[in-house]
């Protein structure tokens, strides 16, 4: 009943009127935007590169959030190679929000045993310019993977695009308000949770594990691994054709008698039955107290 209100609070707030298209949003924009970030790794190294592309609100979690720009200004330049390539990308409807996901490899040395294998998770904004800049940036480590991922890069309906809110921070609050009601199920019960609110095709991100595609191999990972969580929303921020959100915050996750801290991101993406659906979650681990 509760997201059933927040989808009528949804439909209220948006007003479809028609406006001057640049051109439908494309998903390659993002990915292009990716691989000239790793590009520029190449060339200036990790430091610089992160700084020349961040957004001025960016955040990484090192390991808790912090300003990308603060973090990196106040760093020595980073030592080894970062490479990755996104496997996993969405684009809004209006093309100023997006993000990609896939493996990265960081090495620092000259050996094989020097590398250290994961995925990431970044968030891409849309400047006054045109150009994106880097929202937010996560990664887990996990083994070395005994194959490649697959590649879904989708690209959304150009009839979703609408003219921008005349109330940005009314997207904000119930965008915020879902992640909230998603985080207050997870005290409930936490596969029944994911049963609610993980798309169907939703991805997760565990330190430790390879990524999982799927609400049924996600809720039997938690199932299997007997995990409780307890999280609380931090901040986030919607794209203002209302199709692609973002959230993040502190967990607290629990396995028998040990007790782990994480921040956490969830991407959500808005159904057709106009429901706020999980697309992906990645979690950052934090060393306990």
């Amino acid at each position: 009943m509760k997201r059933i209100l927040l989808a009528a609070f949804i439909l209220i707030g948006i007003s479809k009127i028609s406006f001057a298209q640049t051109g439908p949003a494309d998903v390659n924009k993002v990915i292009d935007a990716e691989k000239d970030f790793n590009k520029l790794v190449e060339r200036k190294g990790i430091k610089n590169a992160f700084l020349a592309v961040a957004d001025p609100e960016g955040i990484v979690f090192k390991p808790d959030a912090v300003n990308i720009t603060e973090f990196y200004n106040n760093i020595d330049k980073q030592s080894g190679t970062l490479k990755w390539t996104p496997d996993f990308a969405r684009i809004s409807a209006n093309g100023d929000l997006a993000f990609t996901a896939g493996p990265y490899i960081y090495q620092n040395g000259k050996t094989e045993d020097d590398k250290v294998f994961g995925d990431y998770v970044s968030l891409w904004r849309v400047d006054g310019e045109g150009k994106f800049k880097l929202l937010v940036d996560l990664g887990i480590q996990h083994p070395e993977p005994d194959k490649d991922a697959l590649t879904d890069f989708r690209s959304p309906d150009s009839l979703k695009r609408i003219a921008p809110s005349k109330d940005p921070f009314g997207g904000k609050k119930i965008i915020l308000a879902t992640d909230e009601l998603f985080n207050h199920s997870l005290t409930i019960s936490t596969v029944g949770t994911y049963k609610e609110f993980l798309s169907l095709e939703g991805h997760y991100y565990f330190p430790g594990f390879e990524p999982m595609t799927g609400q049924d191999k996600v809720m039997k990972f938690i199932d299997n691994e007997a995990i409780a969580i307890s999280a609380v929303t931090v901040n986030g921020g919607r794209s203002t054709s209302n199709d692609l959100a973002y959230t993040y915050g502190k967990a607290r996750i629990q396995k028998g008698s040990i007790v782990s801290n994480y921040n956490y991101v969830r991407i959500w993406e808005l159904d057709k039955n106009h429901k706020w659906n999980v697309l992906l979650e990645a979690f950052s681990a934090i060393e306990n107290e």
